[in-house]
C-alpha cells in the first residue's frame, strides 16, 4: 500500500484525478470503478475541466459504480445514476452503454446482484477503482460485519450512514435504508484500487482502515491485503496516522520510488 498525504483537499483530489487521467490515457479502453460522495466532486470537476481543455477521451472507457440505493428511481436526486450524470457523464464524451450502475428499483433485486456481478466479470474486470471512505469504515456500502469475500449483494445501512448521506437528499426523509453494493470480495478483485480520504472527520477511521487490525468491523481493514492500493489523503484526515512522516518519506522525491505529482500532469 502507498499512502500519499497531499496538504490540502482540493490537491489530494487533483492528484487522484491526475492518476485517473493518466490511467486513461495509458489504456482508452479502460474499466474504470467509480465512487460517489461530497469527496468525488473535486475529482469529476477536475476530469471534466481537463476533457473540456486538453481532450481527455472517455470514449472507449466501461464504468461501474460502487453502489445505488434501493427503492429510489435513477432520476430521483439523492439517486447515484442521478450523481454520475449531473458530476461527470453528461460532460464528457463516454457512451451512457457503457456506464453502468446496480438497479435498485430492480422487481428481484437478488438476481440484479447476481447480474451486475456477471456483468462486471463479462468486461473482464475492473482495472482501477476509485474508492471513499465512509465513517462506519465502509467501502461502498460494506458495513461493519461485511465478509471479506463477500459479492454484489443488498446492504443494510448504519444509522452512521444515513446521518451521514442523509443531506444529500432534497428531503432527508427520502434517505433509503437499504442499498446494492458491490461487496468487499468484488473490490479486492479490482486490478488496482485508488482511495480519496478528506477532512479530519475521518481521521480516527482511516487510521483504523490503514493501521488497526484487518477486521470486518472495519470492512475498508481488507484494502490492506490488497497488491496494489493507493490512498490519497490531506492533511487533515492524516492526523491520526502514527506513521505518517514514514509515509512521507518512502513517497518523496528522494525515496527512489516513483512519486506522481500533486496537480497537473505533463500531457
Amino acid at each position: 500500500m502507498d499512502v500519499i498525504i497531499c496538504p490540502t483537499a482540493e490537491s489530494a483530489a487533483r492528484w487522484v484525478a491526475d492518476c485517473i487521467a493518466r490511467a486513461i490515457r495509458a489504456r482508452p479502453t479502460i474499466v474504470l470503478g467509480l465512487a460517489t460522495g461530497r469527496t468525488m466532486e473535486r475529482v469529476y470537476e477536475t476530469l471534466v475541466e481537463w476533457h473540456r481543455t486538453e481532450g481527455l477521451n472517455f470514449s472507449g472507457c466501461q464504468t461501474f459504480n460502487l453502489d445505488e440505493y434501493v427503492g429510489i428511481p435513477a432520476d430521483h436526486p439523492g439517486s447515484y445514476h442521478y450523481y454520475m450524470n449531473q458530476r461527470l457523464f453528461r460532460h464528457v464524451n463516454i457512451d451512457p452503454h457503457n456506464t453502468h450502475l446496480p438497479n435498485g428499483m430492480a422487481p428481484d433485486l437478488d438476481e440484479e446482484c447476481r447480474r451486475y456481478e456477471a456483468l462486471i466479470a463479462k468486461c473482464g474486470g475492473i482495472d482501477l477503482q476509485l474508492l471513499g471512505l465512509g465513517k462506519s469504515g465502509h467501502i461502498g456500502f460494506n458495513e461493519p460485519l461485511s465478509p471479506f469475500h463477500s459479492r454484489t449483494r443488498i446492504q443494510r445501512l448504519t444509522a452512521t450512514t444515513i446521518a451521514e448521506n442523509r443531506s444529500l437528499f432534497p428531503n432527508p426523509d427520502e434517505m433509503p435504508e437499504y442499498a446494492i453494493t458491490m461487496g468487499v470480495g468484488t473490490i479486492l478483485d479490482c486490478r488496482r484500487l485508488l482511495m480519496l480520504v478528506t477532512g479530519e472527520s475521518k481521521a480516527e477511521v482511516l487510521a483504523r482502515t490503514i493501521e488497526g487490525p484487518l477486521t470486518a468491523m472495519v470492512p475498508a481493514s481488507a484494502i490492506q491485503f490488497h497488491p496494489d492500493c493507493t490512498v490519497v489523503v490531506d492533511e487533515a484526515a492524516a492526523i491520526g496516522l502514527r506513521h505518517r512522516e514514514y509515509y512521507r518519506s518512502v513517497t518523496s522525491p528522494h525515496s527512489g520510488r516513483k512519486q506522481l505529482p500533486v496537480g497537473r500532469s505533463p500531457r
